[in-house]
């Protein structure tokens, strides 16, 4: 096989529940990851050496060294295998860039799945989800796809049961945000005002709305500890999530570390409408229906 493709999803965090920093300088979560119809394609190709290329849009905000997780994962899986492997990666780029939905995670993840058939070596899934972990806190659940609860550092993962589809529209913004830039913002936020901050626990409410399929209750439990911190180093998206709010979404959240804002709709033709609406209302500068939960990465 001279080359394979794989195809990965975005995600949004229903619930992302951020704990003390840690002495390792990361957090505990309650990450609960919702994977959705916005997809990047990476393809593998037989090559002497690894490298990487990306199309798409803002494809020049992603590195092409050895800083780009989908170089990591294929050096990481050949390490893995014991051998030396080379890899020609083509990275098509449908998520957004440095935008809160894990686009670097899936990239790596496509590449793990990508590799693994190229070069003929028949991991396990579980193999490839313990590689990814090594990786980032949201690699194992871009393999995984669907609906899952992530603790740890987010990597532990278990199923969530979902009673049908979600609806949503992700409201893109102008440039990225750091995750880690965020997650240091959150920290001085919360020592600034002196918040005793809790150990992370699941939404029993949130779990029941996706057990039931509601997406009115489930739009009343969004809930993202990094959010004050995301708005307050990006302002503007104070404006756009109280566009969407104003015209009828269910439930307003920064997704992740932003700065894309997640909306969630009663149904397909609501999610049209209210993208529509907020691409009229120049809050965002792209404004992309998208329905969840998808599985994981997969080859095509």
């Amino acid at each position: 096989m001279s080359s394979v493709t794989v195809r990965v999803p975005a995600k949004v965090n229903v619930q992302l529940s951020v704990g003390p920093l840690r002495d390792d300088g990361y957090h505990d979560l309650v990450n609960v990851f919702h994977a959705v119809s916005i997809f990047d394609e990476v393809v593998a190709r037989e090559s002497e050496l690894v490298t990487v290329r990306v199309e798409g849009e803002h494809a020049d905000q992603v590195p092409l060294d050895d800083g780009n997780l989908a170089i990591q994962a294929a050096r990481a899986l050949a390490k893995h295998a014991g051998r030396t492997y080379g890899v020609e990666l083509i990275i098509r780029k449908a998520i957004p860039v440095a935008g809160g939905m894990a686009g670097g995670s899936a990239d790596a993840a496509g590449a793990l799945v990508a590799c693994n058939e190229l070069w003929g070596l028949g991991l396990p899934r579980e193999d490839l989800m313990e590689i990814a972990a090594d990786l980032g806190s949201d690699v194992p659940f871009s393999l995984l796809g669907g609906t899952a609860v992530g603790t740890g550092r987010g990597e532990q993962l278990t199923g969530v049961p979902t009673g049908g589809d979600f609806h949503w529209v992700f409201a893109v913004a102008d440039g990225g945000l750091s995750t880690a830039t965020v997650y240091g913002q959150c920290d001085r936020l919360r020592e600034a005002t002196g918040e005793q901050v809790a150990w992370p626990r699941v939404n029993d409410g949130l779990l029941a709305a996706l057990a039931a399929g509601d997406a009115e209750r489930l739009g009343t439990e969004l809930v993202n500890d990094l959010q004050p911190a995301a708005v307050m180093l990006r302002r503007s998206l104070t404006r756009t999530l109280e566009a969407g709010r104003e015209l009828g979404a269910l439930g307003a959240i920064v997704s992740g570390s932003g700065p894309t804002c997640a909306f969630l709709a009663r149904d397909a033709d609501h999610a049209r409408e209210l993208a529509a609406a907020l691409s009229g209302a120049g809050v965002c500068r792209l404004a992309v229906a998208a329905h969840g939960e998808v599985p994981g990465a997969e080859i095509v």
